[in-house]
């Protein structure tokens, strides 16, 4: 009797900044099966002043897909994703001190351009890489500092560090997301202690640091989970993402992370910390296998997501699917910048874009669909001007351009980047961020011999869509 080989299951945990999910993926004849067994929603709230995000409907959540995700089968391990930036702060005790902040919030104002002048930007950017944003980590425990959150705390944790702490008690932090505190030397990839006492900020909060493709610990004091193994995976969403993606092996392709962020970058080997890549706010963040995300950020289908809620708010029901089927019937649109810092905060939405359009002299939208080309022909055009300058900064020029994640599945947008670019645009995979996480589990148990490999069991796996550039579209 020919004996049947066992098929390894993992579970992939992505938290994006407004639902996370749970999804079993596993390797078979070349090809990567996913299977999302749970999703759960939840947003940041005003608490006692502070915009937080609810961090025991995010653990419970997480705990349920796991659960899910085990009544399947035995689980070779699970790895955890999230956005960037965000942290918690752990007691003596183990315990959170508090829910931890979003980004969002308005405690860092101010604070960004106060350290530059202070620091100044060459000082801080030579040595991190990290491109300027009012939301960076640095600025976050500067204000945390100052309310004396960091009295009380014993250490700091990204949030998939801090899920890893209560699944298996490792305090430990994940490379690719320290990166993005703007407190990691780009060289060394170590804390960047010189710049921290600067600061002024405890050394005693920072852990120590791990690479992707590690074992953490088991899981244990959650009943059928328990010994399961805990693997660091790019704990940065964008760093699973861009694991995700089929790049050209002649290192020729950007890519754009397009979500709620469209992250537009490119792969190198090295970081590039020099004047020119400074003077685009271009950002240097450690990726899986040593590589360096060279990306600057786009504010992407935020501006859509902020429009629909304000228009539900006002008994409007639409959707995005709905709106960018209208928007394709209407010519090219007003164009406004997406990365105006007004669209960066929750807010009225349309009431913003309008107000822009006025002081720029564009008439502004009145229908949701004509808000919604605005966006579209926006974001495309901002996304090829910063193409433009990745290319610059890097001294490359790139010949595609592959689109990933949920916004990969906007036809619209897509046809626009490649208009607006020149370029050959590839969309797909949408889950670009699972499918990285999961590759690097299969990395640490060998199923997987490297990232190349792991890359071309998902281009096996997957349909992707391509875009010519055209001339101007209606």
């Amino acid at each position: 009797m020919e004996e049947v080989k066992s098929v390894k299951k993992f579970a992939a945990v992505d938290l994006g900044a407004s639902s996370g999910r749970v999804a079993v993926g596993t390797l078979e004849e070349g090809c990567i099966e996913v299977n999302e067994v749970h999703r759960f929603s939840y947003q940041a709230d005003l608490v006692d002043g502070g915009l937080h995000w609810p961090w025991q409907k995010i653990f419970q959540g997480v705990i349920e897909g796991l659960e899910k995700a085990r009544a399947g089968g035995v689980l070779e391990s699970i790895g955890i994703d999230s956005w960037a930036v965000d942290y918690g702060l752990i007691d003596s005790n183990g315990n959170l001190l508090h829910d931890p902040y979003s980004y969002r919030d308005a405690r860092t104002d101010n604070i960004m351009a106060e350290l530059i002048e202070k620091f100044s930007a060459e000082y801080i950017y030579a040595k991190t890489g990290i491109q300027f944003i009012f939301f960076n980590t640095a600025y976050q425990l500067t204000a945390a500092k100052r309310n004396l959150e960091l009295s009380q705390a014993k250490s700091m944790l990204m949030l998939p560090d801090l899920l890893n702490f209560f699944l298996c008690g490792v305090e430990s932090t994940e490379v690719t997301n320290a990166s993005s505190t703007q407190l990691l030397n780009a060289v060394t990839r170590e804390w960047d202690w010189e710049l921290i006492d600067r600061l002024e900020i405890p050394r005693k909060i920072f852990t120590k640091l791990h690479p992707p493709g590690i074992v953490l610990g088991k899981i244990k004091g959650h009943g059928t989970l328990d010994g399961t193994s805990v693997v660091s995976v790019g704990s940065h969403d964008t760093a699973s993402a861009v694991a995700g993606i089929p790049l050209s092996p002649n290192k020729k392709s950007a890519y754009i992370s397009s979500g709620t962020w469209s992250l537009v970058g490119l792969e190198l080997g090295e970081p590039v910390t020099d004047e020119v890549a400074r003077g685009f706010n271009i950002t240097n963040e450690v990726g899986v296998g040593n590589r360096v995300r060279f990306i600057r950020n786009v504010t992407g289908l935020w501006l859509l997501e902020e429009s629909i809620r304000y228009w539900t708010e006002r008994g409007l029901n639409t959707s995005a699917k709905e709106l960018v089927v209208a928007a394709s019937a209407l010519p090219k649109s007003q164009i406004i910048d997406a990365n105006d810092p007004r669209f960066s905060k929750p807010g009225p939405m349309p009431e913003l874009i309008a107000q822009y359009c006025k002081e720029t002299n564009q008439s502004p939208p009145v229908t949701p669909a004509e808000f919604a080309r605005c966006i579209f022909d926006s974001l495309a055009k901002t996304c090829a001007l910063v193409l433009e300058q990745l290319q610059e900064a890097a001294g490359v020029k790139v010949e595609e351009i592959n689109i990933v994640g949920g916004g990969s599945s906007n036809s619209l947008l897509n046809q626009l980047i490649a208009n607006s670019t020149g370029k050959r645009v590839i969309a797909g995979p949408v889950e670009a961020t699972v499918l990285g996480n999961l590759i690097v589990q299969m990395l640490s148990s060998g199923l997987v011999t490297s990232l190349e490999e792991g890359r071309s069991f998902i281009a096996n796996s997957i349909k992707r869509q391509e875009f010519i550039p055209q001339s101007d579209i209606v």
